[in-house]
């Protein structure tokens, strides 16, 4: 199965043109980073905050500064 990933794909051509290999754009990172950056982190920060609360010794980064 990774062998079928990262395979090689042939070159598609379209009226003779070649077509570009698909990649990450910019704009895909952003929507990752939206979708899955920001849960990740409010997740972080939800069980920093839960924690603190309950043992009341400070555990997140801000700690340090």
């Amino acid at each position: 199965m990774l062998q079928r990933l990262f395979a090689k794909r042939s070159d598609q051509t379209v009226m003779g043109f070649r077509l570009e290999e698909p990649r990450i754009t910019f704009i895909a990172l952003m929507w990752f980073l939206l979708y899955v950056g920001l849960p990740v982190i409010g997740l972080g920060l939800l069980m920093d905050f839960l924690i603190e609360w309950a043992t009341g010794s400070c555990v997140g980064l801000w700690c340090y500064f």
